[in-house]
């Protein structure tokens, strides 16, 4: 997978260093990570990476359109490998957990805005909120336990 990244990097004019290929490789395998654990991904690799490293080819890959930054209210940056289509997010109020959904209806920018003001939309941001199947599950015995002590 190494030699699309490098054609990646290429393609934006960027040199392909090997921080820049460990990060997309990390958001490659760990999609909708935050900093520190894409600095724990890149340093389990290659130790000698510094934060500052990181930060920069982070920015630099944003930059040039290679990663997304997305930052879902409340919530610290995250970042993913899956760009150039509109898909949005559903994020768990729970744990945090971040999941790709598809485009709400056919192509970008998927949604019709009732007022443009003018603007030539490309883009519609949305993000789904709820609790994963994970926390869902958790939660239901405490629920239950809890209305039950409450009769």
């Amino acid at each position: 997978m190494t030699p699309d990244f490098e054609a990646q990097l290429r393609a934006v004019s960027l040199r392909v260093t090997r921080p820049r290929l460990a990060v997309l490789s990390a958001l490659r395998d760990h999609p909708h990570v935050d900093t520190d654990a894409v600095i724990d991904l890149v340093r389990a690799d290659h130790p000698t990476v510094s934060h500052q490293a990181v930060y920069d080819v982070l920015r630099a890959l944003t930059d040039a359109g290679l990663i997304r930054r997305i930052q879902p209210a409340g919530a610290t940056a995250r970042y993913e490998s899956r760009v150039a289509d509109n898909h949005h997010h559903v994020v768990c109020r729970s744990c945090g957990a971040i999941a790709d959904v598809e485009c709400a209806a056919g192509h970008a920018p998927c949604l019709t805005a009732s007022d443009d003001h003018g603007f030539v939309i490309d883009e519609a941001e949305v993000v789904y909120w709820g609790v994963c199947p994970d926390c869902a599950t958790s939660t239901k015995p405490t629920e239950s336990a809890s209305s039950e002590g409450t009769r």
